[in-house]
Parts: structure tokens; sequence; C-alpha cells
């Protein structure tokens, strides 16, 4: 399982305190690809209630904090292209 990003809870409590009222589901998420895991950080859903449905999320969390910024947006961007 890889490393929470520093952010991470940050992300997390600004979610469940969001008027929005999202419902943290998944701290990971795991996602199964062939015989491959995949790990999304969050995975959260919201009820909505004059639909009568259910609106999910997969939040990945970024900090760009190495040495290399074009590294860090490489990295953000396989990983989203991949999910």
């Amino acid at each position: 399982m890889p490393a929470k990003d520093i952010y991470h809870d940050n992300v997390k409590n600004a979610l469940v305190k969001d008027k929005d009222g999202w419902i943290i589901t998944h701290d990971p998420l795991r996602l199964k690809w062939g015989t491959n895991h995949l790990y999304v950080d969050l995975g959260a859903e919201q009820l909505l209630t004059a639909e009568k449905e259910n609106r999910k999320i997969a939040v990945e969390v970024k900090s760009f904090t190495s040495h290399s910024n074009l590294a860090d947006l490489e990295n953000a961007l396989g990983q989203y292209i991949l999910y």
C-alpha cells in the first residue's frame, strides 16, 4: 500500500466538512486491473436525496514536493490517465 501524501488528512477532512455531505468510503480506494492492484488515495460518496441516488468520486492527493515539479506533474498525469 502506498504512503499517504502530506496533505492526505487535510483533503479528507475538507471532504467530510464540505456542505455537500461527502462520506469517505475507502481510505485508500483499491482498484483491481487484471491481477494488479491500484490504490487511489480516497473514495467518497454523496447521497443525492432529491434524486435518490449516489454520486461517487475517487480522489488522488498530490503535493508536488520533490526537487522536480515536472517529474511530479508527470507522475500525477500518469496516475490520472491510468485511473
